[in-house]
């Protein structure tokens, strides 16, 4: 058994490996964050069988990764040692945190994903912070949806750019003259700027989605300002405009996460229709599910990164045509946002 840490740093992604006795005799070596097919490659080349481990800090490659037929395991902050300041922890740390003991990292299911084992908690985190939402949404800094009254909604994409699929999905909205929001993770826009300067040519808007996709309960404040900041300044440079909306990974908040993000002045984009396309559960369910559930005002959750994001652009066409079928308006996320949006009105 050989295992393998995977470790994010502010220009992309280390991988360190050790043998069966914890002795690693190959040196790290490091991949642009948009290669995470290389990646791949590169661990189910290693020559037997993988143990790949990655901390709560980085959400961006197991769903490919496990796709691909790799075993994915999680690594949480109990058993490491701290983060660096910026950056998860170090590829070698997590490789011997599963030698050391690997009862103690979680297999991740493509089902679930990185919130493997920690649905319930997570489930938890949210509910206890409703009222602290409730309070941003008053206080006009959260959406989940815009005005039910008037036809406009919005299509966002999460986790990208990252190629082949934001690309793709560019081209198909391009075809069908309607714009969108993506919300971006900042090591793929660093590696992906001519993304979003296309996207900023095509008229759609961009959201800052965090630098690594972590799961921000297990992030200091400091780290989560460093998140969102270095996030939102890259796509500023590429894009040409500072991200309007913030969202999230995987919604998650706590109390204490939202006095955070209201400190730095987030301003939350959720959404009201998930497609859990990141599931890979067919085209023709993704399709379905948005139209089921899609209602004027809505913001639909889909992806162009994070893994295989295929059926996403093969579902795209029909969600387009018959969400245009209803006379329903494609906007920006921010172009959601009506007068009575500061006052919480809906």
């Amino acid at each position: 058994m050989l295992y393998a840490g995977i470790g994010w740093t502010d220009a992309g992604f280390e991988i360190a490996v050790l043998d069966g006795n914890g002795h690693g005799d190959r040196p790290a070596v490091r991949f642009a964050a948009d290669r995470s097919k290389e990646i791949s490659s590169y661990l189910k080349g290693l020559g037997g069988p993988v143990t790949a481990v990655v901390d709560s800090t980085n959400g961006m490659l197991d769903g490919g990764f496990m796709a691909a037929g790799l075993d994915m395991y999680r690594a949480d902050p109990a058993i490491l040692p701290p983060r660096p300041g910026f950056g998860s922890v170090p590829a070698v740390e997590l490789a011997r945190a599963a030698w050391r003991d690997p009862a103690s990292v979680v297999r991740l299911e493509i089902e679930s994903g990185s919130l493997t084992g920690r649905l319930d908690e997570h489930h938890a985190a949210m509910a206890a912070s409703d009222e602290a939402l409730a309070a941003m949404t008053a206080a006009g800094r959260s959406l989940e949806h815009g005005d039910r009254t008037h036809g406009k909604i919005a299509l966002t994409f999460d986790d990208g750019p990252h190629p082949p699929y934001t690309g793709r999905i560019l081209d198909i909205l391009e075809s069908y003259g309607v714009c969108a929001t993506f919300f971006c993770v900042g090591l793929n826009a660093g590696a992906r700027g001519e993304d979003l300067r296309r996207m900023a040519e095509q008229g759609h808007g961009v959201g800052n989605h965090t630098w690594s996709h972590p799961y921000l309960p297990d992030l200091s404040p400091a780290e989560l300002a460093d998140q969102l900041n270095r996030t939102g300044d890259v796509i500023a440079d590429a894009f040409g405009a500072a991200p309007a909306f913030f969202r999230p990974p995987y919604g998650s908040r706590t109390p204490a996460v939202l006095r955070s993000l209201t400190d730095l002045g987030a301003r939350l984009a959720l959404w009201d229709v998930d497609t859990e396309d990141w599931a890979m559960p067919g085209p023709d369910v993704i399709a379905g599910t948005v139209l089921r559930h899609t209602i004027p005002g809505s913001i639909v959750l889909m992806h162009d990164g994070g893994g295989d994001r295929s059926q996403t652009v093969t579902a795209l066409p029909s969600v387009i045509e018959g969400l245009l079928a209803r006379g329903l308006e494609f906007v920006r996320v921010e172009d959601l946002v009506t007068p009575n949006f500061a006052t919480g009105e809906r």
